[in-house]
Parts: C-alpha cells; structure tokens; sequence
C-alpha cells in the first residue's frame, strides 16, 4: 500500500493500514525541513509521528507480544511532490493501492492520472473537495483501467477489484459532526441515500422497555453522570462494546447503548415561490409596512368622513381626498368648515406621506444592493447552531445543518474564505472577525444559542472558543475540533469533570476520516463511518460472493460479535427482495434471521477496523 499526503490524515491512514489491516505500507510525505519553517505543519507531523507509533505498539501488543514484535515493513519516503519519479521510487508499478490525500485536489488528479499510467491493475483512493468533479474523475480513471484490460472478472463478487474511489475527508465526517452538536449526540451517515442515525440512549429505568431501534450498534461504557462519557482509547478494556449480541445486550444492565434508527425530514415544506421574484416581505421591514398599513387607514377615514359631511358619491370622495393629500386641489374657500378641516387633514397625512414613500424606495433599493452581501444575525434568534470556522469542514457541515434546517450563525476571520461564497448562498447569517477577540461571539447571539461548533484549522482558537462560550452558557453543547487524539481526549474530560451538567465532544477530522480511506483502499465501498466514544464503526456496502463468512448463511449466521453485523439487503443489486418477490429497488432493513445470503446479494454491513480487515481475508506475510 502507497500512502501520498502532506498532512496529517495520510500519517494516520498510514498507521491505520499497517496497525489495523497488517499491510506493507510506503508512505511519501513532504520534507520535513521547508523555508520558511511552519512551526504548525512541524507540530502536526509530529502528532502523527507519535500517533503511528502508538497505534502500531498497541497492535503488537494487542497481538501478545512485545513492543518489539515484527510487523509488515513500513517505508518513509520525503517528497515535495508526487512525480512519476518519487512514484516509481515508491512501487506503484507493483503496489495493491493507491492513496493521494494530499490537501491540493490538483495535485491528487496529477498524480493518479500518472500512476493509472504507471499501473493499470493500481486501486486508487483519490482525496478530493470538489465532488462534482470528483465524479468524473472517478469514471474516466476506471474506464482507463477498463481500455489497459486490467480489470479482473474473477474478482469476488464478480466484479473489478481495480478501482476508483473518490472520498472526501469533509463529506466523512460532516453527518458525525453535525449530528454531535443536535440534541442526543446522534450520529449520522448516509447509506444509499437513506439517513441513518445512531442515538445514544441511557440505561433502561426499572419498568422501561428499551426500544431496540433497527438494531443494536454498540453498549456504551458504563458510567453513572454520563453514558458515553468514558470516551475511552481504541483499545482499552473499559471502552465500548461494539457490535453485541442478543445475549451481551440483555446481561449488559446500567450501560447506555447507540442504536441504530431510520430517519427523514419530517417538518414543513419550503414554501412556494416563484422563480426571479422576491417576496414583498423581503423588501420592506414589517415597522416600514405597518407604517404604510398606517397611511392607508388614515386615507380612508379622510374619504369616509368627506362622504359623509358632503353627502358625495364614494370614488369622487376618493379623489377629492387624494388630491388634497398630495397639495394639488384647490382650497376649500368657502366651502363648510368640516370640509375644510379634512382638507387641512389631508395635506397633513400628505405630508407624513413623502417620508414613508422614500424610506421605502431606500429601503427597497438596499435590499437589492444587499441580496449578494452577507446577513447579520436577527435580533431576536435563539436555538441555533454558532459555526466557527468557514473551511472544507465547516462548509460543508454548515451544508449540512441548513439541509436539516436548523438556523446557524457563522464566525469566520477571512472574509476571502471558501465557505463565505456558500452561506451567502444560503443566506446564512455570518460575522467577520477573530473569534478570540472580545464581542465576536456575543454578535453571533452565543448565550441564546443551543450548541457551538468550533471547527477551525487552530486548535487553541477552538479550546478558547468553547472556554469562553463556557463562562456565556455552561449548559451549552460545545464540540470542538483538535488534532492530537490524546490532547482532545485530555480536553474533553477536564470539560466534563468542570461542566457536568453540559455535553462536550472533541473530534479528530482525521481519526474519522482514515477508516474509510483504509476501508477504500481495500476494495471495498465504505459508505461512512460513526464514532462511539473514541471507536469508530464503519458502514460498508459488500458483495457477498468470494466471503466464506457471508456466502451461503443466513443473516444469524452471518452476524459476528464485535467484528461485523449485515443491516441490509440492496434489492437493486439483484432485482429482487429477501423474499423472492418481484424486483425492488432501494435498502430492505427488515431481513429476518433465516435469510440465506446468495453470492449475488450485495449487503450493507457495520463493521469495526479490525472486523471489516478479517472479512476482507487480509493477513500478515507470517501468517500467509
């Protein structure tokens, strides 16, 4: 396995393939002396440097034996680019796979158009923020492979075993993210088309009846003030249990467990509206339309009380009233004096008039200057989600949010950020400024907020935000973003023992991201990935021909506690539903237990790391 990248998801899906899936792994990173230095590129090479280290200890210890114990070779190459040269130095000619997670898509799309050329037979995992064009890339890679006759139709499940994937490290871990910050702690991920959610729940009261959901995912680790708040490492013994079965979820008492749920948006339609017209209510303010409304009244009272003191007709009533209320009648000279008194009435309203008629025309105008500007957050918003942080994470998890429609204010720094383009399109409240500087967050509405994300590239500018938004809300739901694994975890338990009452979760983009990266890189599709405490499940869609483990049993017999679970069955697969029906289409959820998995059945399992590389067949070169 090749692993290309310049920052720290590639360190970490390095020391996920060879800690997890015992894979020889070369791995091509950039120099480690640069001019001029970037004291922060240095400190996130290093984390990872530790990271792959620790992660490779805890597996040869895991596997009984010393620090010492040999594992596959591993090989550091230092590049500052991926030419054809550093990947010919590297062995993509006579490697399996194929990762470029470098943070530049133009780099990745070079250098996978050169090692496709280099290695027709190559799996490539291609890293990319633009999806769009990450689709085409993805079929002209694999229709290259199809015309150099690399593809192999004795792959398992009959298809191609060389293939292009394309992932984004945003899109994996955007639904963990976004569902962090809503009420639960749910996590999220998408599994052909359909949202998943995995809900936290905490131990059954006696008399309760838990509700199973779809099924059970994982029993959390046992703690009395919180369920899930153990968060303990990948591999202690007091972490989580995923994947239990019947008879571990009955015996499991006082523990909290993550179910898995179905859900869809079930809140009321967007409202109709036409295309290229801007609704009334947008271009003037209600005080400005109530003043109108005011006028209007006034106008009306003038043209009753002319009828009624000069006996005539109702539209000549009308008009003579207009005419006095814009100073072009003659004047009432010796006409009655209630008469009179109506005409001096009118010019009055007239006169109230001219200044509503031009606060309106500025008004409308400035709404159309200010319909490509960004919104200031509403006086009067509460219940929503602060965003700091503007990048390829935040975008696309304020993406997220507004799909799920939940009202977000944004705080970003750069004006010039990519993600600014994106809530002006959504029409996003956003404030500009330094989030550590004093008033950002208060104009952002933080104390009548009901969670914060902090997402920015800084992890103390993520630590000070939360600390601060602490001392606004202690009761606030706080998620932030760190890069050291055992900083964040060190992070979030001094929050918690400070701010019991409140729910603080810490993140690593990356440590979500790397499963699904490895998972591709096998050759399977990864479909997403949830974290439970500071594991991480993965949701893969599998074909079922080629896996002895799957092929030929039923679903009961097909489960495997704590390695992997089969969820679904994809009917559109084989035209077909689990009970020989006529042919369907989508994800069958229901599959009873006596159902025989049959070569051509594709399914979508959730398994762990080290479940998903035991049903791929991989092994160390000791043990083949």
């Amino acid at each position: 396995m090749v692993v290309c990248g310049d920052d720290g998801l590639a360190h970490r899906l390095a020391a996920e393939l060879r800690g997890v899936y015992r894979e020889q792994v070369v791995l091509v990173v950039p120099p480690s002396l640069r001019t001029p230095p970037q004291p922060m590129a240095g400190r996130a090479r290093a984390a990872s440097a530790a990271l792959f280290g620790r992660m490779v200890t805890a597996v040869n210890r895991g596997a009984g034996g010393s620090d010492d114990t040999l594992v596959p070779d591993e090989r550091v190459m230092e590049a500052a680019e991926p030419t054809e040269a550093v990947l010919a130095d590297a062995g993509v000619d006579r490697a399996a796979a194929l990762a470029l997670v470098y943070d530049d898509d133009e780099t990745n799309i070079r250098a996978a158009l050169t090692a496709r050329r280099l290695n027709p037979r190559l799996r490539l995992v291609l890293r990319l923020y633009n999806r769009r064009l990450g689709q085409h890339i993805e079929g002209l890679l694999d229709q290259a492979a199809e015309l150099a006759g690399a593809t192999t139709a004795g792959g398992r499940g009959g298809h191609a075993d060389i293939t292009t994937t394309v992932l984004s490290d945003a899109d994996t871990t955007a639904p963990a993210l976004v569902a962090t910050a809503l009420v639960g702690t749910s996590k999220v991920v998408d599994a052909e088309g359909l949202l998943l959610r995995a809900v936290e729940r905490r131990p059954p009261q006696p008399g309760e009846v838990a509700d199973p959901g779809l099924c059970t995912l994982a029993l959390l680790s046992a703690t009395s003030s919180d369920p899930a708040g153990a968060e303990g490492s990948e591999d202690s013994g007091d972490g989580p249990r995923l994947l239990p079965d019947a008879e571990a979820v009955a015996a499991a008492t006082g523990r909290g467990t993550v179910v898995l749920e179905q859900v869809s948006y079930s809140g009321p339609p967007l409202p109709a509206r036409r295309a290229g017209v801007m609704p009334f209510a947008s271009l003037f303010s209600a005080r400005l339309r109530w003043s109108l409304a005011g006028l209007v009244a006034a106008v009306v009272a003038l043209a009753v009380a002319l009828i009624v003191v000069t006996d005539d007709p109702p539209l000549h009533a009308i008009y003579i009233t207009l005419l006095d209320l814009f100073a072009i009648n003659e004047p009432a000279l010796g006409a009655p004096t209630g008469q009179q008194v109506l005409q001096l009435l009118s010019g009055l309203v007239g006169l109230l008039l001219l200044p509503v008629l031009l606060a309106a025309v500025l008004e409308a105008l400035g709404t159309f200057r200010t319909a490509s500007a960004l919104r200031k957050p509403p006086r009067g918003l509460s219940g929503h989600v602060v965003l700091l942080g503007l990048g390829k994470i935040g975008t696309r998890v304020l993406t997220r949010l507004r799909e799920l429609h939940i009202p977000v204010v944004c705080v970003e720094a750069d004006p010039e950020a990519r993600g600014v383009a994106v809530a002006r399109r959504l029409r996003v409240p956003v404030v500009v400024g330094d989030v550590t500087q004093e008033g950002v967050l208060e104009s952002a509405k933080i104390h009548r907020a009901d969670a914060l994300l902090a997402l920015t590239s800084a992890d103390t500018t993520n630590l000070e935000a939360v600390l601060y938004a602490r001392s606004v809300r202690p009761d606030l739901r706080a998620v932030l973003r760190l890069y050291d694994d055992d900083f964040a975890k060190a992070v979030y338990r001094t929050l918690r023992t400070a701010h019991p009452a409140a729910l603080t979760r810490s993140r690593s983009v990356s440590h979500l991201a790397a499963p699904a990266f490895a998972g591709a890189m096998m050759g399977r599709q990864i479909l997403g990935a949830i974290p439970v405490e500071r594991r991480v499940l993965l949701f893969a869609a599998v074909v079922v021909n080629g896996h002895p483990q799957l092929e030929g049993r039923t679903v009961a017999e097909a489960f495997r506690p704590g390695a992997w679970r089969v969820l679904a069955l994809d009917t559109a697969a084989r035209g077909r539903t689990a009970g020989g029906d006529p042919p369907g289409s989508g994800l069958v959820w229901d599959l009873p237990d006596t159902y025989v998995l049959r070569a051509g059945d594709r399914v979508v399992l959730a398994a762990t790391r080290r479940g998903l590389a035991e049903l791929l067949g991989r092994r160390t070169r000791s043990a083949r």
